[in-house]
């Protein structure tokens, strides 16, 4: 099991590290976009309908990807209080079996639904970008395979934690 959750964690540690810097480059790009937007529509007069629909498709991604990286991360919003109620060991099960709703809800509509509505969408272009909205609807299959391999490292260290319980009493 050491070697395993080892393991887990150098993968964690890659697996953040991309999405990180994926966030941060969404984020400095949505920057950029909005001021330019605002620059263009109040100094100029004239708004622009690309940088309007990119930074709104951008905004969509950072979130989904950011909600994963959030929820790899076990620092998204949580009602504890009935956890908190319950022993050490019979509440990491319940964050056990907490994690398996979320993953359950991940893998049938973000991941399976997320890409059937994006291959769907394939042929429908975007009138501004003038890209296929099939672009736009991949991030949530995106964020759907993240949260899964965030839930698979997740499971592995509370089925460690538990067993860490287990063992002092």
């Amino acid at each position: 099991m050491n070697k395993l959750l080892v393991w887990t964690e150098k993968f964690k540690a890659v697996i953040d590290w991309i999405v990180e810097r994926a966030c941060i480059a969404i984020m400095a790009l949505l920057t950029v976009l909005v001021t330019y937007q605002v620059v263009t529509r109040y100094v100029f007069d004239s708004p622009s309908a690309v940088s309007e629909v990119l930074s709104r498709y951008m905004f969509v991604w950072l979130v989904l990807i950011g909600s994963a990286y959030v929820f790899g991360l076990r620092e998204h919003m949580a009602i504890t209080y009935v956890r908190d109620k319950f022993s050490p060991r019979v509440g990491v099960l319940v964050d056990i079996v907490t994690e398996w709703g979320i993953a359950v809800f991940a893998f049938i509509v973000m991941w399976q639904g997320g890409y059937k509505a994006s291959v769907r969408q394939m042929w429908q272009m975007d009138s501004a970008l003038e890209i296929p909205m099939g672009v736009i609807y991949a991030a949530l299959p995106i964020a759907g395979a993240l949260i899964l391999i965030y839930f698979a490292i997740n499971q592995v260290k509370l089925i460690h934690q538990y067993q860490q319980l287990s063992v002092r009493g």
